[in-house]
């Protein structure tokens, strides 16, 4: 059995991840900042016969993530999913909201990655790494600026230590999710009347992603059928990153 860290793992998408991972017969410990929401998120998992630890902790404390991954009995790997946003227009920001945005998606994904490689290669043996990113660290958006920063310093992150560490068989790739109407997202980009209709027009597929679906690309790239594959971003988001075309939005995948 292996362990996979799932940070951000009470809720939406990380949730489902652990899920998955635990459904495949791994151990899942799941982190984020509230205790009360990771005991019952470990409930969940523990009633459907998953092995599930907690650990509630701010990824941005770099002391007590290292003290979480030696600590543990066993660690193979950890998914970066943890992430704060909000819509916000650049010039409205405080260097405090941005700067509060960036350090838990950049600097808690470079702490756990970075204690968890520290134990693998000091035990000599290899690991996985998933980084959770977004499709607008490579496009741009408007709104979310200090997002989109934290999420390309993400990116080039997983590049960056999938060359480093390649060598002591630790594999470091990312998934790009499209929109997936958890309750948080909805509550911050369906919240205006019509949003849902335009997003819709703006993906070829003409529909929303499902939790589960950005879950198996984590599977795939944390399992041994992508034993071959580091560095890499799987984007799973209908084609939304594609762009517009010439002609206006797609309005829906079957018209012409």
């Amino acid at each position: 059995m292996k362990t996979f860290i799932v940070t951000g793992g009470s809720s939406g998408i990380g949730l489902q991840i652990a899920h998955q991972l635990g459904a495949e017969g791994n151990e899942v410990v799941l982190v984020g900042r509230r205790l009360e929401r990771l005991t019952e998120a470990q409930r969940l998992l523990t009633d459907t016969g998953l092995t599930c630890r907690v650990a509630a902790l701010d990824v941005r404390d770099a002391d007590a993530v290292s003290r979480l991954v030696e600590e543990l009995p066993r660690v193979d790997g950890v998914v970066n999913n943890a992430a704060g946003n909000f819509a916000a227009k650049t010039v409205d920001l405080s260097l405090n909201g941005f700067r509060a945005v960036v350090e838990i998606s950049l600097y808690g994904t470079f702490n756990f990655s970075t204690a968890v490689a520290r134990r693998l290669i000091a035990e000599e043996r290899p690991g996985v790494m998933c980084n959770i990113v977004a499709t607008y660290a490579w496009t741009g958006a408007p709104g979310v600026a200090h997002s989109a920063a934290g999420k390309a310093g993400m990116l080039a992150f997983t590049k960056s230590v999938a060359r480093e560490w390649g060598e002591h068989g630790i594999r470091v790739n990312a998934v790009a999710p499209g929109f997936v109407p958890t309750e948080n997202a909805e509550a911050q980009i369906l919240s205006s009347p019509r949003a849902a209709e335009h997003m819709l027009g703006l993906i070829p597929l003409a529909r929303f992603g499902e939790s589960s679906e950005i879950a198996d690309a984590v599977s795939f790239l944390m399992g041994d059928q992508s034993s071959y594959v580091t560095g890499t971003v799987l984007t799973a988001d209908g084609g939304r990153s594609l762009g517009m075309s010439m002609h206006g939005a797609v309005r829906h995948a079957h018209q012409p």
